[in-house]
């Protein structure tokens, strides 16, 4: 089966499963992500890395509500574990480094912090927390810490109850270009 099947067939699975404590299910994010991305004018590897920088949570097996056990299941590693098998790193890098994204905002800008839901906040907790100078420094010095604050405010604000984007069919074949397929 090619990646982008099995892509779609994981979000029909899985999609529709809460998204960790947020008024929106795994997929309704992905879309609203991917959407936002699109709506700023970036790139289809960029607009990809937006809709799959969940992915994780659909492939980890843990449960939903795992962040309320003081768990975190590092989805952000899980997904780009699984998606390096066949991606480039322009599209895993952004997508991998989304939770240190917020760990640096949170770090660099009081106001970003504040900002954060309570789902987001409780699991800004379990991964670490703001980061240090010293992470901060480290963060911008990867190639993708740019691609991947963008995608980090594009997440941010993907947890709107009810809002209409394209469905994940119309990103086929944009995905079919990423992946090469």
């Amino acid at each position: 089966m090619k990646i982008v099947d099995t892509i779609i067939e994981l979000f029909a699975d899985k999609g529709n499963e809460a998204y960790l404590g947020e008024p929106v299910s795994q997929l309704e994010h992905a879309l609203q992500t991917a959407y936002l991305a699109d709506q700023e004018g970036a790139s289809d590897i960029l607009v990809a890395a937006a809709l799959l920088h969940d992915i994780g949570h659909l492939l980890h097996g843990l449960p939903e509500h795992v962040a309320d056990q003081g768990v975190d299941g590092h989805h952000e590693a899980v997904g780009d574990a699984w998606l390096s098998q066949f991606a480039d790193e322009e599209v895993t890098e952004p997508m991998k480094l989304h939770v240190a994204a917020k760990r640096y905002l949170c770090a660099s800008d009081p106001d970003y912090l504040n900002g954060l839901s309570p789902a987001s906040v409780k699991s800004l907790e379990l991964q670490g927390g703001p980061f240090s100078e010293t992470e901060m420094r480290a963060f911008q010095e990867n190639p993708f810490y740019e691609d991947a604050l963008r995608l980090r405010r594009w997440d941010d604000h993907a947890k709107i109850e009810g809002l209409a984007v394209p469905d994940l069919e119309s990103y086929r074949v944009r995905l079919n270009r990423v992946f090469g397929v």
